[in-house]
């Protein structure tokens, strides 16, 4: 009996967070979209009058739920404004567009440093000795929920939007793929979709490395060719910026980012 009751319990507490959880949403949405936010979102993103009506209103939803759970901290002397988070939440929120997801539920932090960072990393020698070494970041993501960026490089990323180079879709990239459990270039995917993903990713990944050994020009940057993470990352970059080119010279990598993103970025572009 008490089995029962332990287990009358915890669906208890499970359904509390659940209604929780929908009235919080409700409530956060229930507020209009600051008048001075949406100038934010529509001179950081240009295209945004290019999307649907219905899709518009959806970003902002999202941009609105994304502030209202995400902490901001500035570091090295970099203050915080609304500038800053819904530039961060724009671009990170073109992620989940027409996605039934929630908003990066593993992430609680963003740190936001005013330039290229430093941090301690282990490099390894080809003698077999390990180094640690001091590198400069532009962004980190982490599976403990937070992600570090720096923002000349947000910037840099938001006023170049057709390079292919975008810190802040990276780093969430990094998020997504994370939500299924591992950061491996695999994030959760809908039913029966992880075979023609596994196929077609693991291809072009070793595509993308033997254009790097051999100098081969490529709409990817070569970093994609670090490991099948990375090249997650750099895939979707090079899809929200660079869509055309994308499916142009990769159809059937377009073709998987297109169902798993739920958008055709071409449309807006």
């Amino acid at each position: 009996m008490s089995a029962l009751y332990l287990l009358l319990f915890l669906i208890a507490i499970a359904a509390i967070a659940l209604n929780y959880r929908k009235w919080r949403i409700q409530y956060v949405l229930s507020k209009p979209f600051p008048a001075s936010w949406e100038e934010v979102v529509e001179r950081r993103l240009p295209f945004f009058r290019n999307f649907p009506v219905e899709i518009q209103q959806q970003l902002l939803d999202r941009i609105q739920l994304f502030i209202s759970r995400m902490k901001f901290y500035g570091c090295n002397g970099q203050e915080i404004n609304d500038e800053i988070r819904v530039t961060i939440a724009a671009e990170a929120c073109l992620l989940l567009l027409n996605r039934e997801t929630r908003i990066y539920p593993s992430l609680r932090y963003i740190l936001v440093y005013p330039s290229a960072f430093k941090t301690n990393s282990d490099q390894h020698n080809p003698d077999g000795t390990v180094s640690r070494v001091r590198l400069g970041m532009l962004g980190q993501s982490w599976s403990n929920g937070k992600i570090i960026l720096s923002w000349d490089d947000v910037e840099h990323g938001i006023e170049n939007f057709h390079d292919g180079n975008n810190v802040v879709l990276h780093e969430f990239a990094h998020q997504l793929d994370g939500e299924s459990g591992s950061t491996n270039g695999a994030p959760r995917l809908i039913k029966n979709s992880y075979q023609t993903w596994a196929k077609t990713l693991s291809g072009e990944f070793e595509a993308l490395v033997q254009a790097r050994d051999h100098h081969l020009h490529s709409v990817m940057d070569y970093y994609g060719s670090t490991n099948p993470a990375e090249f997650f990352a750099v895939c979707t970059e090079t899809f929200f910026e660079k869509p055309k080119q994308l499916s142009a010279t990769h159809p059937e990598l377009f073709g998987e980012l297109k169902t798993y993103y739920c958008v055709d970025p071409r449309l807006w572009l």
